[in-house]
């Protein structure tokens, strides 16, 4: 199964924007269009439509930021974005500072302007801004819970 593609839509009519343009980047976004879709609670919904300037902190320059989903609820508009609940909190400093550790430090700043102007730009139009991570999709129905944690890999000596 492929973790990036072509969503294709089943209700047209429930999609504002390009429907024949929706790109799904990960499992987790194929599940909730495809929940967008099937829930009688959403009334309407996009991907990646709603393009919100940002500043990046770190190299002082403005950018866009393409909000993953615009959910339209009889009752309330919210912008999602769907990330791992791991990008949401800033990375544990294990006393050297790594190549990964710079990386995963540098998203996370990206993550929370970007998040910041996604808020900003919600409440100015009497939105919602929400971040669902894999915790928030396993609650809501979208995935599946995971019945136990895996268990190590056993190392088997050879003889």
């Amino acid at each position: 199964m492929a973790y990036s593609g072509q969503y294709k839509l089943k209700k047209k009519n429930k999609y504002r924007g390009n429907a024949d343009n929706i790109v799904y980047r990960s499992l987790w976004e194929k599940n909730c269009f495809s929940w967008c879709e099937k829930s009688s609670e959403v009334k309407s919904w996009s991907s990646e439509e709603v393009v919100i300037p940002y500043y990046y902190e770190v190299d002082k320059k403005g950018h866009k930021y393409y909000v993953d989903l615009l959910i339209i609820f009889e009752d309330r508009t919210i912008l999602v974005e769907i990330k791992p609940k791991k990008e949401t909190t800033p990375p544990e400093y294990k006393g050297r500072k790594t190549k990964r550790y710079i990386t995963e430090g540098l998203t996370y700043i990206k993550n929370q302007n970007k998040w910041s102007a996604a808020a900003e730009y919600a409440k100015d139009r009497g939105w919602h801004f929400e971040i669902w991570t894999e915790e928030t999709l396993t609650k809501m129905g979208i995935l599946k819970p995971r019945l136990k944690p895996l268990k190590p890999l056993r190392v088997v000596k050879k003889k």
